[in-house]
């Protein structure tokens, strides 16, 4: 049986190697492009889209068009982690707001019946290096995870396809159960 195949787009974080090697040992396979070079489509090529972090201020809509183009139209599972959340989020209408710096583990309350949560507790340990954090869902979107500085921690798409983490989720063990949880929603 042919492995998933994962699109992860790279907007620049510092932790791409760790975020590879976590998909790849859930079982899939995965293929890496920059922000620049991101398909118009999948063209059935891939299960699902990783959108990593980034240090770009996730305002310059412009720039970002084709990959916001791509999340909308995929018609497959996508997961937006640290910037990767916050471009969808900023595409759809969301506005992101400063707030304290953190860097390392902290915790957040998830929505116990959301699929990308299965395998964890109600209070989970994640990592997170921020400054910036969504204000409140955009519209077509719920939050699914909070915590005391980030109102939004995790959020997903009314029709369940489309997931963000504030969070990075490439490192800490709740990190890897949450990702399980989206493997299992694509394969």
């Amino acid at each position: 049986m042919a492995r998933p195949r994962v699109l992860v787009i790279n907007n620049g974080t510092l932790s791409l190697p760790q975020l590879r090697a976590r998909f790849e040992k859930l079982g899939s396979e995965t293929e890496t492009v920059d922000v620049a070079s991101v398909p118009r489509s999948l063209g059935g090529r891939y299960q699902a889209v990783v959108l990593s972090g980034t240090k770009v201020r996730a305002y310059d809509t412009g720039f970002y068009r084709p990959l916001t183009d791509l999340v909308r139209d995929a018609g497959v599972p996508v997961l937006g982690i640290c910037g990767g959340m916050q471009l969808i989020a900023v595409a759809a209408g969301g506005r992101l707001i400063p707030g304290p710096q953190r860097v390392g583990g902290h915790t957040a309350q998830v929505d116990q019946g959301e699929p990308l949560f299965r395998e964890v507790g109600e209070s989970v340990t994640v990592f997170h290096r921020h400054t910036l954090y969504l204000e409140a869902a955009p519209p077509g979107f719920t939050t699914i995870g909070r915590s005391e500085a980030a109102p939004v921690e995790f959020l997903r798409s009314d029709d369940g396809r489309i997931l963000g983490s504030q969070a990075h989720l490439e490192f800490r063990g709740d990190g890897m159960a949450i990702l399980r949880g989206f493997a299992r929603l694509y394969g």
